[in-house]
Order: structure tokens, then sequence, then C-alpha cells
């Protein structure tokens, strides 16, 4: 079966059909969003499943896609959350031992279209010349404008609330039963025992399970709630520390989630990554701006300026903080080696920072996992400095 990814511009790329090829109802399968390219080498299931690519299509830029197939333990969330995928060779089997399900199928059963054997290198590089366009994904290839016009129909991410739809609804906890450490092997009781157990309340915006993979391993207990809980109810749990999660759209018009910080603010040590950081930005007093393409993928070179080293990281993001509009209470600590934007921030009295990438990576690099060890530091020293030297 054939199909058709029709930019919001008039461009149209012609290619095969994979994944989802009819809906539910029997009709041509159709999808529409922000079309995006991410340039990572592996882990497609994982940016599959990432929250923060709800509203967008993606292009991946690895030419041999499903080769390995999908398995449970690699998904970030309960479902594929892109609307659509772009890849220049979809695999119809899998070669791996750990594989459950072919890529394929598992897109189709999600109910997300997937156009193949197209080229690629052209759909990015008009990316990169004309930024992030709005597009179609269809099986539907007889009406050629009726398409543009839906791509061109379709709201725009900037001023789009997507986190309040992919929160969850109801708060819950992540305690992982066997805990592991960096390398995958699990941890010993003593390894664990060594550590106070912190609690650690997590905003839920769209958040990946290898985050809180990452807080267990440092001994927290994750109480995770609804991307509209409010702060003081969030206190009410008696966290230890406050985390803001990654999650997609626009920052500016979550005035919800910018009120909690500032309430949240000097009562108990905060971290913040990708949305979360922007949320940061806004509430300290900052302002956003949409990238032309954005940043998507697991290569990016980030500088820490405290330190001076260079960090691979890990990026899924459209928007940005103005470091020209942060008030002199706030330290730049990242920045993006690419294009010298803003990557981290840090609060010089308070307890809090933000990065704009993703430390827990999946998929990704390992160098920014040490954030998370910050976090805990933070929290330790928070404990210690209050009454009695406990809680």
């Amino acid at each position: 079966m054939q199909a058709i990814l029709a930019l919001e511009d008039g461009r149209i790329f012609r290619g095969k059909a994979y994944g989802a090829r009819t809906s539910n109802e029997g009709k041509n399968a159709e999808r529409v969003g922000e079309v995006v390219f991410n340039t990572s080498l592996t882990g497609y299931q994982e940016i599959f499943t990432d929250p923060s690519y709800a509203g967008q299509i993606v292009v991946l830029t690895n030419p041999h896609i499903g080769n390995y197939g999908t398995s449970p333990s690699d998904a970030e969330s309960a479902k594929p959350y892109i609307e659509g995928l772009v890849v220049r060779e979809f695999s119809p089997i899998s070669s791996n031992w750990r594989s459950t399900e072919v890529a394929d199928e598992y897109l189709e059963r999600n109910g997300v279209p997937v156009i193949a054997e197209i080229d690629t290198r052209a759909v990015v590089r008009h990316l990169r010349s004309n930024g992030c366009l709005r597009g179609v994904i269809s099986t539907a290839v007889d009406d050629i404008d009726a398409l543009v016009a839906k791509a061109r129909a379709h709201k725009t991410m900037a001023g789009t609330d997507l986190a309040s739809v992919v929160t969850t609804k109801a708060a819950y906890t992540w305690d992982e039963s066997e805990p592991k450490n960096e390398t995958g092997d699990k941890l010993l009781p003593a390894a664990i025992d060594a550590k106070q157990q912190m609690h650690v309340v997590a905003y839920d915006f769209g958040i990946k399970q290898n985050i809180l993979r990452m807080l267990a391993r440092e001994n927290c207990r994750v109480t995770v709630v609804p991307a509209k809980t409010s702060a003081e109810d969030v206190l009410a749990m008696n966290p230890d520390g406050v985390f803001f999660s990654n999650g997609p759209g626009d920052p500016e018009p979550l005035e919800y989630a910018v009120e909690n910080v500032q309430k949240l603010q000097g009562k108990t040590p905060l971290f913040g990554i990708c949305l979360g950081h922007q949320i940061f930005g806004l509430a300290l007093g900052g302002h956003t701006y949409k990238l032309k393409f954005g940043h998507h993928g697991g290569n990016h070179p980030i500088k820490n300026l405290e330190t001076g080293k260079v960090e691979i990281t890990a990026q899924n993001h459209n928007f940005n903080v103005d470091p020209a509009s942060l008030p002199d209470d706030v330290e730049q600590t990242h920045i993006n080696l690419n294009d010298n934007t803003l990557a981290g921030l840090k609060h010089k009295t308070d307890p809090m920072f933000s990065v704009q990438y993703h430390p827990e990576a999946s998929p990704g690099p390992h160098d920014s996992h040490y954030l998370f060890k910050q976090f805990r530091r933070m929290m330790e020293d928070w404990i210690d400095a209050s009454e009695g030297g406990s809680k």
C-alpha cells in the first residue's frame, strides 16, 4: 500500500505504508502533526513511547529502523505517543533475542502510521532550511491538495498545552522492586540501606520511565502526581524534593505549573528537565521561544560551565529559555555547543536547578547521569541544614 507525507508548504513525499494502514473504522490511515527529525542511531522504541513526542510526526535519520523489533522493557510509557513515523527502510522482521513483537505489528496495533522507502535526507534538509512544518501521513493518496490543506489547518505547537493531555490521571508510587546500578547489576541490600531513602514527588508532564528508574537507583521512593496537582497538596506529602518532568508542547500555556514552582521555591529542593527546565525559566521571570527545528537526538554536545567538561546528551524539545531574560539571581550552568542555547540553570540561593536535555537518556549516552546524584546530594544537604539536622 502506498502512503504520502504532505507538508503544509506543499512539499510531497511518496512512499510505502507500514504500521497502521487503515483506521479502526476501516478507512485510510491518516495522522496530522508537527514534523521533526531525530538523529539518534538506536533506541527507536524509546522514541516511539516518549510522551514528549505527542503531537509530532518523527523522521528518523538512521536509515534502518525496526531491525531488532520491540520489547516491553524498552518502552518509556504504556504506548507510543508519536503521531506518525517517517523512515528510509522499515524492517518487516526482527532479529534480536529480546524482541517480543516486530516493530511493524507493534505500531499497527497502536494505530501509528508509518511511511517508508522515501529519501529521509531530503526531508531533513527541507526541515532544517524551513523549520518545523505541520504535515500529514496518509494512505489516501489521490487528493494531494486536501492533504496539504489539512496540514495547514492543524493547530500549531506554539500556544498548545499538551502536558495536561499526556499526564497521569491519578497519583501513583514508583518503588522499583529490584533497584539496579548504572551497569544493570542488582544493588545489594547493604548498598541500598547505606543511603537514607528519600521521598521525591514527581510532576508528570509526560514523564519517561527511565527517569523513575534513575531516581530509584538513588534510593528514592517516587510519588508521581498529575500535572495540575497544587503545590499545597505536594507539600502535604512531606517530600524531600520535587521533580518536574519532561513533556510535549509549549511551556507558556502552563501557568498552573509556573505558579506551583513559585510556591515550592525555597521550601524544598527542586529539579527539572526539558519542559520542567522551561517551566523553571518562566517561574524565575524569564521567557521562552520556539527553536527553528528543535533539538532531537542522542548526540548533542553540552558544556558544563561549572566544571568545564563536555557531555554528549540526549535531547528532545522545540522550545528554549532565553538566557538574556533571566534575572541576576539565576546562574547559567550549561550551554549547547551546537548553537550556544541555554542548556542548564540554577538559582543562586534557593535549592533548585534544571537542564534542557535528558540526563536519563534512554536512548542516549550516560554522560549526564551525575545530575540525579546531584539532586540526591541537594536533598541530603537540605535535610542536614534543617532544624536538628533531620526532617
